[in-house]
């Protein structure tokens, strides 16, 4: 099973960035994937999630009306639209899956991806 997320840059604050992370080696349907975060001196986190199957979505409060999580079958591909970029929004960025119903933590998930890079200057 591989995820690779791709997408991040350097945006000032205000911007918008969209991370797409692409799943391959096996079939999804039976997950829930998720994006995590991690500053630099920080836990990771998790800041949203999504059901492969029914596309319900779940989102961390210090993002939510400003990202947007999805998802594309066909393409075995989830993104995160951010807009509203902030500060403090900087940070590494993975995408990792673990089986649906089962709890989204960073010590939970089946899989994970490298992460991509998230820098907002002020």
């Amino acid at each position: 099973v591989q995820l690779q997320a791709s997408g991040g840059g350097l945006v000032q604050a205000g911007g918008s960035l969209r991370l797409s992370c692409a799943a391959s080696g096996r079939t999804f349907s039976n997950y829930a994937l998720g994006w995590f975060r991690q500053a630099p001196g920080k836990e990771r986190e998790l800041v949203a999630g999504i059901t492969w199957s029914d596309g319900s979505a779940y989102y961390a409060d210090f993002v939510k009306g400003r990202f947007t999580i999805s998802r594309d079958n066909a393409k075995n591909t989830m993104y995160l639209q951010m807009n509203s970029l902030k500060p403090e929004d900087t940070a590494v960025y993975y995408c990792a899956a673990v089986m649906s119903g089962s709890y989204m933590s960073p010590s939970g998930m089946d899989y994970w991806g490298k992460g991509t890079q998230v820098t907002v200057s002020s």
